[in-house]
Protein backbone atom coordinates (compact mmCIF):
# COMPACT_ATOMS: atom_id res chain seq x y z
CA UNK A 1 0.00 0.00 0.00
CA UNK A 2 1.71 3.33 -1.45
CA UNK A 3 1.68 6.83 0.83
CA UNK A 4 -1.68 7.88 -1.02
CA UNK A 5 -3.62 4.82 -0.09
CA UNK A 6 -2.36 5.01 3.44
CA UNK A 7 -3.55 8.52 3.92
CA UNK A 8 -6.95 7.67 2.42
CA UNK A 9 -7.30 4.91 4.59
CA UNK A 10 -6.80 7.34 7.72
CA UNK A 11 -9.38 9.47 6.54
CA UNK A 12 -11.53 6.50 6.14
CA UNK A 13 -11.62 5.68 9.42
CA UNK A 14 -11.42 9.48 10.66
CA UNK A 15 -14.50 9.33 9.12
CA UNK A 16 -16.06 6.10 10.84
CA UNK A 17 -15.34 7.50 13.83
CA UNK A 18 -16.55 10.48 13.93
CA UNK A 19 -19.55 9.59 12.96
CA UNK A 20 -19.90 7.04 15.68
CA UNK A 21 -19.09 9.20 18.60
CA UNK A 22 -22.16 11.63 17.14
CA UNK A 23 -24.55 8.51 16.93
CA UNK A 24 -23.58 7.71 20.52
CA UNK A 25 -24.21 11.57 20.93
CA UNK A 26 -27.58 11.14 18.83
CA UNK A 27 -28.84 8.13 20.86
CA UNK A 28 -28.06 9.61 24.53
CA UNK A 29 -30.56 13.07 22.78
CA UNK A 30 -33.43 10.90 21.03
CA UNK A 31 -36.75 12.22 22.04
CA UNK A 32 -38.56 10.54 24.46
CA UNK A 33 -41.82 10.04 22.16
CA UNK A 34 -39.15 7.89 19.88
CA UNK A 35 -39.38 4.88 21.15
CA UNK A 36 -43.08 3.98 20.72
CA UNK A 37 -44.07 0.28 19.52
CA UNK A 38 -45.16 0.15 15.91
CA UNK A 39 -47.69 -2.60 16.20
CA UNK A 40 -46.78 -3.79 12.38
CA UNK A 41 -44.00 -2.31 11.55
CA UNK A 42 -42.09 -3.24 8.10
CA UNK A 43 -38.91 -4.79 8.13
CA UNK A 44 -35.61 -3.07 9.02
CA UNK A 45 -33.37 -2.48 5.70
CA UNK A 46 -31.14 -5.16 4.65
CA UNK A 47 -27.80 -4.80 6.03
CA UNK A 48 -24.00 -4.78 3.89
CA UNK A 49 -22.31 -8.42 5.04
CA UNK A 50 -18.93 -7.45 7.37
CA UNK A 51 -16.59 -9.24 9.57
CA UNK A 52 -17.50 -9.06 13.48
CA UNK A 53 -17.04 -5.71 15.37
CA UNK A 54 -15.55 -4.02 12.06
CA UNK A 55 -18.05 -4.82 9.60
CA UNK A 56 -17.94 -3.39 6.23
CA UNK A 57 -14.20 -1.53 7.49
CA UNK A 58 -11.83 -3.71 5.94
CA UNK A 59 -13.48 -3.25 2.81
CA UNK A 60 -13.55 0.50 2.77
CA UNK A 61 -10.03 0.50 3.80
CA UNK A 62 -9.18 -1.61 0.75
CA UNK A 63 -11.51 -0.99 -2.40
CA UNK A 64 -12.32 2.99 -0.64
CA UNK A 65 -15.80 4.14 0.36
CA UNK A 66 -17.50 5.19 -2.83
CA UNK A 67 -16.54 1.70 -4.42
CA UNK A 68 -18.21 -0.20 -1.14
CA UNK A 69 -21.66 2.35 -1.68
CA UNK A 70 -21.91 1.52 -5.05
CA UNK A 71 -21.25 -2.18 -4.92
CA UNK A 72 -24.22 -2.42 -1.75
CA UNK A 73 -26.31 -0.06 -3.72
CA UNK A 74 -26.02 -2.52 -7.10
CA UNK A 75 -26.49 -5.92 -4.48
CA UNK A 76 -29.07 -4.73 -1.69
CA UNK A 77 -31.22 -1.75 -3.60
CA UNK A 78 -31.75 1.92 -2.83
CA UNK A 79 -31.94 2.02 0.85
CA UNK A 80 -29.56 -0.08 2.66
CA UNK A 81 -27.46 -0.20 6.16
CA UNK A 82 -23.85 -0.12 6.29
CA UNK A 83 -21.90 -1.17 9.98
CA UNK A 84 -18.73 -1.01 11.37
CA UNK A 85 -17.40 -0.56 15.04
CA UNK A 86 -21.26 -0.59 17.07
CA UNK A 87 -21.67 2.29 14.40
CA UNK A 88 -25.16 1.95 11.74
CA UNK A 89 -25.30 3.97 8.75
CA UNK A 90 -28.50 4.18 6.62
CA UNK A 91 -28.05 5.21 3.19
CA UNK A 92 -30.97 6.54 1.35
CA UNK A 93 -29.72 6.30 -2.53
CA UNK A 94 -32.24 7.98 -5.63
CA UNK A 95 -35.25 10.51 -5.21
CA UNK A 96 -37.33 7.85 -4.11
CA UNK A 97 -36.21 7.41 -1.24
CA UNK A 98 -34.74 10.60 -0.22
CA UNK A 99 -37.73 12.72 0.99
CA UNK A 100 -38.40 12.41 4.57
CA UNK A 101 -34.47 12.95 4.51
CA UNK A 102 -34.44 16.44 2.81
CA UNK A 103 -38.25 17.71 3.48
CA UNK A 104 -38.75 16.49 7.32
CA UNK A 105 -39.19 19.25 10.22
CA UNK A 106 -36.17 19.66 12.74
CA UNK A 107 -38.29 17.70 15.05
CA UNK A 108 -37.65 14.44 12.81
CA UNK A 109 -34.57 14.60 10.91
CA UNK A 110 -31.65 17.00 12.32
CA UNK A 111 -28.77 18.00 11.48
CA UNK A 112 -27.01 19.95 14.53
CA UNK A 113 -24.90 17.14 15.80
CA UNK A 114 -22.99 16.79 12.83
CA UNK A 115 -22.05 20.09 12.58
CA UNK A 116 -20.97 20.59 16.84
CA UNK A 117 -17.40 20.63 15.15
CA UNK A 118 -18.17 24.64 13.97
CA UNK A 119 -18.85 26.39 17.16
CA UNK A 120 -15.19 26.98 18.47
CA UNK A 121 -14.77 28.45 14.59
CA UNK A 122 -17.77 30.72 14.37
CA UNK A 123 -17.95 31.65 18.00
CA UNK A 124 -20.82 31.09 20.63
CA UNK A 125 -24.43 32.21 20.17
CA UNK A 126 -24.37 31.36 16.78
CA UNK A 127 -25.39 28.20 14.62
CA UNK A 128 -25.24 24.93 15.75
CA UNK A 129 -24.62 26.50 19.23
CA UNK A 130 -28.13 28.34 19.50
CA UNK A 131 -31.84 26.39 19.76
CA UNK A 132 -33.51 26.08 16.64
CA UNK A 133 -35.66 29.08 16.37
CA UNK A 134 -32.16 31.41 16.79
CA UNK A 135 -30.80 29.59 14.13
CA UNK A 136 -33.85 29.92 12.29
CA UNK A 137 -33.87 33.34 12.38
CA UNK A 138 -30.07 33.84 12.10
CA UNK A 139 -30.94 31.96 8.54
CA UNK A 140 -33.35 35.04 7.87
CA UNK A 141 -30.49 37.28 8.03
CA UNK A 142 -28.51 34.88 5.67
CA UNK A 143 -31.49 35.28 3.20
CA UNK A 144 -31.71 38.61 3.49
CA UNK A 145 -28.11 38.79 2.32
CA UNK A 146 -27.86 36.40 -0.43
CA UNK A 147 -31.40 37.70 -2.45
CA UNK A 148 -31.10 38.91 -5.63
CA UNK A 149 -31.02 42.64 -5.22
CA UNK A 150 -28.22 42.48 -3.51
CA UNK A 151 -26.27 40.25 -5.43
CA UNK A 152 -26.68 42.93 -7.69
CA UNK A 153 -24.88 44.72 -6.34
CA UNK A 154 -22.17 42.72 -5.53
CA UNK A 155 -21.62 42.04 -8.95
CA UNK A 156 -20.02 45.52 -10.04
CA UNK A 157 -16.94 44.89 -7.22
CA UNK A 158 -16.57 41.02 -8.35
CA UNK A 159 -16.17 42.16 -11.57
CA UNK A 160 -13.87 45.06 -10.41
CA UNK A 161 -11.66 42.81 -8.58
CA UNK A 162 -11.74 39.53 -11.49
CA UNK A 163 -10.36 42.32 -13.60
CA UNK A 164 -7.46 43.74 -11.25
CA UNK A 165 -6.13 40.71 -10.30
CA UNK A 166 -5.77 38.74 -13.78
CA UNK A 167 -4.73 42.03 -15.49
CA UNK A 168 -1.46 41.59 -13.39
CA UNK A 169 -0.83 38.56 -15.53
CA UNK A 170 1.87 38.26 -18.01
CA UNK A 171 1.05 38.29 -21.75
CA UNK A 172 1.93 34.62 -21.21
CA UNK A 173 2.92 31.97 -18.03
CA UNK A 174 2.24 29.27 -15.97
CA UNK A 175 0.51 28.85 -12.75
CA UNK A 176 -1.40 26.56 -10.31
CA UNK A 177 -5.27 27.15 -10.51
CA UNK A 178 -6.10 26.51 -7.32
CA UNK A 179 -3.73 28.98 -5.46
CA UNK A 180 -5.02 31.59 -8.13
CA UNK A 181 -8.30 31.40 -7.77
CA UNK A 182 -8.20 30.64 -3.75
CA UNK A 183 -6.56 33.97 -3.72
CA UNK A 184 -8.81 35.39 -5.97
CA UNK A 185 -12.04 34.22 -3.97
CA UNK A 186 -10.51 35.87 -0.69
CA UNK A 187 -10.17 39.09 -2.56
CA UNK A 188 -13.82 39.14 -3.37
CA UNK A 189 -14.71 38.19 -0.12
CA UNK A 190 -13.05 40.82 1.74
CA UNK A 191 -14.93 43.29 -0.37
CA UNK A 192 -18.36 42.07 -0.64
CA UNK A 193 -18.45 40.09 2.54
CA UNK A 194 -15.91 41.02 5.01
CA UNK A 195 -15.86 45.01 4.16
CA UNK A 196 -13.56 47.77 1.74
CA UNK A 197 -11.59 48.19 5.34
CA UNK A 198 -10.59 44.70 5.35
CA UNK A 199 -9.89 44.73 1.37
CA UNK A 200 -8.30 48.07 1.71
CA UNK A 201 -6.28 48.02 5.10
CA UNK A 202 -5.73 44.87 6.45
CA UNK A 203 -6.36 41.86 3.91
CA UNK A 204 -2.68 40.41 4.77
CA UNK A 205 -3.88 40.30 8.44
CA UNK A 206 -7.01 38.63 8.38
CA UNK A 207 -5.81 36.42 5.49
CA UNK A 208 -3.73 35.38 7.74
CA UNK A 209 -6.14 35.02 11.05
CA UNK A 210 -8.27 33.00 8.70
CA UNK A 211 -5.64 30.58 8.02
CA UNK A 212 -4.63 30.00 11.63
CA UNK A 213 -8.96 29.76 12.44
CA UNK A 214 -8.71 26.97 9.55
CA UNK A 215 -5.91 25.02 10.57
CA UNK A 216 -8.03 24.68 14.15
CA UNK A 217 -10.01 22.32 12.45
CA UNK A 218 -8.35 18.92 12.85
CA UNK A 219 -8.98 15.50 13.11
CA UNK A 220 -8.55 15.93 17.16
CA UNK A 221 -11.18 18.54 16.75
CA UNK A 222 -13.49 16.28 15.93
CA UNK A 223 -13.42 14.92 19.51
CA UNK A 224 -11.91 17.35 21.89
CA UNK A 225 -12.73 20.71 19.95
CA UNK A 226 -12.01 22.64 23.52
CA UNK A 227 -8.77 20.79 24.32
CA UNK A 228 -5.64 23.41 24.64
CA UNK A 229 -3.35 22.05 21.51
CA UNK A 230 -1.67 24.17 20.03
CA UNK A 231 -3.69 24.20 16.65
CA UNK A 232 -6.67 24.90 18.88
CA UNK A 233 -5.18 27.83 21.17
CA UNK A 234 -3.99 29.31 17.57
CA UNK A 235 -7.06 29.18 16.59
CA UNK A 236 -8.91 30.56 19.64
CA UNK A 237 -6.51 33.61 19.12
CA UNK A 238 -7.75 34.04 15.96
CA UNK A 239 -11.22 33.67 16.10
CA UNK A 240 -11.03 36.37 18.98
CA UNK A 241 -9.10 38.94 16.84
CA UNK A 242 -11.59 39.01 14.50
CA UNK A 243 -13.80 39.48 16.51
CA UNK A 244 -11.80 42.53 17.30
CA UNK A 245 -11.39 44.04 13.95
CA UNK A 246 -15.07 43.54 13.11
CA UNK A 247 -16.33 45.36 16.24
CA UNK A 248 -13.59 48.57 15.29
CA UNK A 249 -15.17 48.37 12.01
CA UNK A 250 -18.62 48.39 13.50
CA UNK A 251 -17.97 50.82 15.62
CA UNK A 252 -16.14 53.34 13.54
CA UNK A 253 -19.06 53.06 10.98
CA UNK A 254 -21.77 53.38 13.59
CA UNK A 255 -19.68 56.74 14.85
CA UNK A 256 -19.67 58.63 11.34
CA UNK A 257 -22.92 57.24 10.18
CA UNK A 258 -21.28 55.38 7.22
CA UNK A 259 -23.41 52.75 5.61
CA UNK A 260 -21.46 50.32 3.23
CA UNK A 261 -23.50 47.72 1.07
CA UNK A 262 -21.27 44.87 1.90
CA UNK A 263 -22.56 41.52 3.98
CA UNK A 264 -20.90 42.98 7.45
CA UNK A 265 -22.99 45.88 7.14
CA UNK A 266 -26.63 44.00 6.17
CA UNK A 267 -25.65 41.77 9.51
CA UNK A 268 -24.69 44.47 11.84
CA UNK A 269 -28.10 46.22 10.90
CA UNK A 270 -30.10 42.55 11.53
CA UNK A 271 -32.61 42.44 13.95
CA UNK A 272 -34.03 39.90 15.43
CA UNK A 273 -37.95 39.30 16.32
CA UNK A 274 -38.05 40.81 19.49
CA UNK A 275 -36.35 43.71 18.25
CA UNK A 276 -32.83 42.61 19.50
CA UNK A 277 -29.54 43.84 17.57
CA UNK A 278 -27.00 41.53 16.33
CA UNK A 279 -24.09 41.31 18.72
CA UNK A 280 -20.57 42.09 17.49
CA UNK A 281 -19.68 38.62 18.71
CA UNK A 282 -23.12 37.19 16.25
CA UNK A 283 -21.90 39.15 13.57
CA UNK A 284 -17.99 37.67 13.66
CA UNK A 285 -19.53 34.36 13.75
CA UNK A 286 -22.01 34.89 11.14
CA UNK A 287 -19.21 36.80 8.46
CA UNK A 288 -17.04 33.39 9.56
CA UNK A 289 -20.12 30.95 8.22
CA UNK A 290 -20.66 32.43 5.21
CA UNK A 291 -16.95 32.89 4.64
CA UNK A 292 -15.84 29.55 4.82
CA UNK A 293 -18.97 27.62 3.49
CA UNK A 294 -18.26 30.16 0.27
CA UNK A 295 -15.04 29.86 -0.13
CA UNK A 296 -14.87 26.03 0.25
CA UNK A 297 -17.90 25.76 -2.27
CA UNK A 298 -17.00 28.34 -4.62
CA UNK A 299 -12.84 27.90 -5.06
CA UNK A 300 -13.09 23.54 -5.66
CA UNK A 301 -16.33 24.20 -8.16
CA UNK A 302 -14.49 26.81 -10.13
CA UNK A 303 -11.67 24.88 -10.45
CA UNK A 304 -13.37 21.59 -11.43
CA UNK A 305 -15.21 23.14 -14.06
CA UNK A 306 -12.24 24.70 -15.66
CA UNK A 307 -10.47 21.45 -15.49
CA UNK A 308 -13.53 19.61 -16.97
CA UNK A 309 -13.52 22.51 -19.84
CA UNK A 310 -9.92 22.26 -21.00
CA UNK A 311 -10.45 18.79 -21.20
CA UNK A 312 -13.36 18.91 -23.66
CA UNK A 313 -12.63 21.45 -26.39
CA UNK A 314 -15.97 20.84 -28.04
CA UNK A 315 -17.75 22.56 -24.83
CA UNK A 316 -15.24 24.94 -24.23
CA UNK A 317 -15.75 26.50 -27.70
CA UNK A 318 -19.22 26.67 -27.11
CA UNK A 319 -18.44 28.47 -24.06
CA UNK A 320 -15.87 31.17 -25.47
CA UNK A 321 -18.40 31.44 -28.30
CA UNK A 322 -21.77 32.31 -25.55
CA UNK A 323 -18.98 34.63 -23.42
CA UNK A 324 -18.75 36.36 -27.49
CA UNK A 325 -22.05 36.93 -28.10
CA UNK A 326 -22.69 38.04 -24.92
CA UNK A 327 -20.38 40.79 -24.77
CA UNK A 328 -21.01 42.03 -28.39
CA UNK A 329 -25.11 42.28 -27.68
CA UNK A 330 -24.33 44.15 -24.46
CA UNK A 331 -21.73 46.49 -25.90
CA UNK A 332 -24.11 46.95 -29.03
CA UNK A 333 -27.20 47.64 -26.19
CA UNK A 334 -25.43 50.09 -24.29
CA UNK A 335 -23.13 51.77 -27.52
CA UNK A 336 -19.79 51.95 -25.70
CA UNK A 337 -17.28 49.15 -24.32
CA UNK A 338 -15.14 51.24 -21.75
CA UNK A 339 -15.04 51.44 -17.91
CA UNK A 340 -15.55 49.49 -14.75
CA UNK A 341 -18.40 46.76 -15.01
CA UNK A 342 -18.88 47.81 -18.44
CA UNK A 343 -18.91 44.76 -20.70
CA UNK A 344 -20.16 42.48 -17.64
CA UNK A 345 -22.81 43.30 -15.30
CA UNK A 346 -25.60 41.34 -13.16
CA UNK A 347 -27.60 41.18 -16.20
CA UNK A 348 -24.98 39.55 -18.18
CA UNK A 349 -24.13 36.82 -15.70
CA UNK A 350 -27.74 35.88 -15.90
CA UNK A 351 -27.58 35.62 -19.48
CA UNK A 352 -24.53 33.05 -19.25
CA UNK A 353 -26.76 30.09 -20.19
CA UNK A 354 -24.05 27.56 -21.04
CA UNK A 355 -22.02 28.55 -18.65
CA UNK A 356 -24.30 27.79 -15.92
CA UNK A 357 -24.93 24.42 -17.29
CA UNK A 358 -20.92 24.01 -17.50
CA UNK A 359 -20.76 25.04 -13.48
CA UNK A 360 -23.72 22.38 -12.59
CA UNK A 361 -22.59 19.39 -14.59
CA UNK A 362 -19.39 19.55 -12.96
CA UNK A 363 -20.78 20.07 -9.70
CA UNK A 364 -22.81 16.97 -10.61
CA UNK A 365 -19.71 15.01 -11.81
CA UNK A 366 -17.26 16.50 -8.67
CA UNK A 367 -19.34 17.25 -5.70
CA UNK A 368 -18.32 19.63 -3.08
CA UNK A 369 -18.86 16.74 0.11
CA UNK A 370 -18.57 12.96 -0.53
CA UNK A 371 -22.09 12.74 1.70
CA UNK A 372 -24.54 14.75 3.35
CA UNK A 373 -25.26 13.65 6.94
CA UNK A 374 -28.10 13.66 9.20
CA UNK A 375 -29.82 12.02 12.22
CA UNK A 376 -33.11 10.35 12.89
CA UNK A 377 -34.66 11.83 16.15
CA UNK A 378 -37.76 9.79 15.27
CA UNK A 379 -38.28 6.58 13.56
CA UNK A 380 -39.96 6.63 10.47
CA UNK A 381 -40.81 4.39 7.34
CA UNK A 382 -39.20 4.67 4.09
CA UNK A 383 -39.88 3.71 0.63
CA UNK A 384 -37.43 2.47 -1.77
CA UNK A 385 -37.00 2.71 -6.13
CA UNK A 386 -38.63 -1.08 -6.04
CA UNK A 387 -41.75 -0.31 -3.95
CA UNK A 388 -40.12 -1.99 -0.54
CA UNK A 389 -40.70 -0.33 2.58
CA UNK A 390 -38.57 -0.65 5.58
CA UNK A 391 -38.19 0.77 9.35
CA UNK A 392 -35.67 3.53 10.35
CA UNK A 393 -35.15 3.27 14.14
CA UNK A 394 -34.79 6.88 15.76
CA UNK A 395 -31.06 7.26 16.63
CA UNK A 396 -29.73 6.12 13.10
CA UNK A 397 -27.56 8.17 10.97
CA UNK A 398 -28.42 8.91 7.68
CA UNK A 399 -26.49 9.25 4.55
CA UNK A 400 -27.35 10.94 1.09
CA UNK A 401 -24.21 10.27 -1.01
CA UNK A 402 -23.56 12.43 -3.97
CA UNK A 403 -21.37 10.50 -5.42
CA UNK A 404 -23.68 8.02 -6.08
CA UNK A 405 -26.78 10.07 -6.48
CA UNK A 406 -25.53 11.72 -9.06
CA UNK A 407 -24.49 9.13 -11.03
CA UNK A 408 -27.75 7.39 -11.12
CA UNK A 409 -28.02 5.98 -14.75
CA UNK A 410 -32.40 6.24 -14.88
CA UNK A 411 -31.64 9.88 -13.55
CA UNK A 412 -28.92 10.96 -15.88
CA UNK A 413 -27.56 9.31 -19.45
CA UNK A 414 -24.22 8.13 -19.72
CA UNK A 415 -23.62 9.90 -16.30
CA UNK A 416 -20.17 9.60 -16.17
CA UNK A 417 -19.50 11.84 -18.93
CA UNK A 418 -19.21 15.68 -19.20
CA UNK A 419 -22.35 16.99 -20.78
CA UNK A 420 -24.01 19.99 -20.28
CA UNK A 421 -26.18 19.96 -22.59
CA UNK A 422 -28.13 17.46 -20.20
CA UNK A 423 -29.69 20.37 -18.38
CA UNK A 424 -30.53 22.51 -21.23
CA UNK A 425 -34.23 23.67 -21.78
CA UNK A 426 -36.31 20.44 -22.77
CA UNK A 427 -34.22 18.25 -21.51
CA UNK A 428 -33.47 18.76 -17.90
CA UNK A 429 -32.16 15.14 -16.96
CA UNK A 430 -32.36 16.98 -13.09
CA UNK A 431 -36.20 16.93 -13.26
CA UNK A 432 -36.07 12.68 -13.97
CA UNK A 433 -37.11 11.86 -10.76
CA UNK A 434 -40.41 13.42 -11.36
CA UNK A 435 -40.79 12.59 -15.14
CA UNK A 436 -40.45 8.73 -13.80
CA UNK A 437 -43.01 9.29 -10.86
CA UNK A 438 -40.94 9.83 -8.14
CA UNK A 439 -42.76 12.30 -6.82
CA UNK A 440 -39.56 14.36 -5.90
CA UNK A 441 -38.27 16.32 -8.81
CA UNK A 442 -35.63 18.36 -6.29
CA UNK A 443 -34.06 15.70 -5.12
CA UNK A 444 -32.66 14.40 -8.55
CA UNK A 445 -29.80 17.15 -8.27
CA UNK A 446 -28.20 17.51 -4.72
CA UNK A 447 -24.96 19.56 -5.38
CA UNK A 448 -26.84 22.22 -3.21
CA UNK A 449 -28.59 20.21 -0.66
CA UNK A 450 -32.40 20.35 -0.93
CA UNK A 451 -35.76 21.25 0.99
CA UNK A 452 -35.63 22.58 4.82
CA UNK A 453 -31.24 23.01 4.64
CA UNK A 454 -30.93 23.63 0.85
CA UNK A 455 -27.59 26.19 0.46
CA UNK A 456 -28.78 29.79 0.48
CA UNK A 457 -25.84 30.80 -1.28
CA UNK A 458 -26.30 29.46 -4.05
CA UNK A 459 -26.74 32.19 -6.70
CA UNK A 460 -24.06 33.82 -4.45
CA UNK A 461 -21.68 30.74 -5.69
CA UNK A 462 -22.58 30.88 -9.03
CA UNK A 463 -22.68 34.29 -9.63
CA UNK A 464 -18.65 34.82 -8.14
CA UNK A 465 -17.67 31.81 -9.98
CA UNK A 466 -18.91 32.82 -13.60
CA UNK A 467 -17.63 36.23 -13.18
CA UNK A 468 -14.02 34.60 -13.04
CA UNK A 469 -14.47 32.01 -15.41
CA UNK A 470 -15.89 34.16 -18.18
CA UNK A 471 -13.05 36.74 -17.45
CA UNK A 472 -11.02 33.46 -18.54
CA UNK A 473 -12.56 32.42 -21.31
CA UNK A 474 -12.79 36.12 -23.28
CA UNK A 475 -9.67 36.95 -22.09
CA UNK A 476 -6.40 33.51 -22.18
CA UNK A 477 -6.10 30.97 -23.94
CA UNK A 478 -5.37 28.02 -21.42
CA UNK A 479 -4.26 24.56 -21.22
CA UNK A 480 -3.98 22.12 -18.63
CA UNK A 481 -0.13 20.50 -18.31
CA UNK A 482 -0.71 18.79 -15.12
CA UNK A 483 -2.46 15.38 -15.02
CA UNK A 484 -6.62 15.47 -14.68
CA UNK A 485 -6.28 15.19 -10.94
CA UNK A 486 -8.62 12.83 -8.42
CA UNK A 487 -10.18 14.43 -5.16
CA UNK A 488 -7.63 14.81 -2.56
CA UNK A 489 -8.95 12.31 -0.29
CA UNK A 490 -12.22 10.27 1.39
CA UNK A 491 -13.31 13.86 3.22
CA UNK A 492 -12.51 16.56 0.79
CA UNK A 493 -13.31 16.55 -2.71
CA UNK A 494 -11.11 19.53 -4.09
CA UNK A 495 -8.48 18.32 -6.92
CA UNK A 496 -5.61 16.86 -5.47
CA UNK A 497 -2.33 18.17 -5.69
CA UNK A 498 -1.50 21.71 -7.82
CA UNK A 499 -3.62 22.16 -11.27
CA UNK A 500 -1.15 23.86 -13.54
CA UNK A 501 -1.96 25.65 -16.40
CA UNK A 502 -0.62 27.60 -19.07
CA UNK A 503 -2.29 30.92 -20.69
CA UNK A 504 -1.86 33.02 -23.22
CA UNK A 505 -3.36 36.40 -23.69
CA UNK A 506 -5.39 37.00 -26.40
CA UNK A 507 -7.37 40.06 -27.70
CA UNK A 508 -11.15 38.81 -28.57
CA UNK A 509 -12.57 41.58 -27.04
CA UNK A 510 -12.24 45.04 -25.84
CA UNK A 511 -12.34 46.34 -22.30
CA UNK A 512 -13.07 43.23 -20.77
Amino acid sequence: MDVTSITNSWFVVALVFIITVAAKVARSRTLPGAKKTIKTAPPSPPEAKGAPLVGVLPAVLSRGLQAVIREQHRELGSVFTLRSLGLAVTFLIGPESSDHFFHAAESEIAVDDVYKVTVPIFGRGVGYDVDLDTRNEQHRFFAKTLRPAKLRVHAHPMVHEVEEYFGKWGECGVVDMKHEVDHLLMLIASRCLLGKEVRENMFDEVSSLLHELIGGLQLISMFFPYLPTPAHRRRDRARARLEEIFSQIATARKSSGRVEEDMLQELMDSRYGDGRATTDAEVTGLLLALLFAGQHTSSTVTVWTALSLLTHPEHLRVAVAEQERLVEEHLEHNHHGSGDGAVVDYGVLQQMDFLHRCIKEAMRLHPVSQMILRRARRGFTVRAKDGGEYSVPAGRMLASPLVVNNLLPYVYKDPHIFNPDRFATGRMEDNAGAVAGAGAGDLAYLAFGAGKHACMGEGYAYQQIKVILSHLLRNFELKLESPFPEPENMLSMRPKGKVMVTYKRRKLFCNT
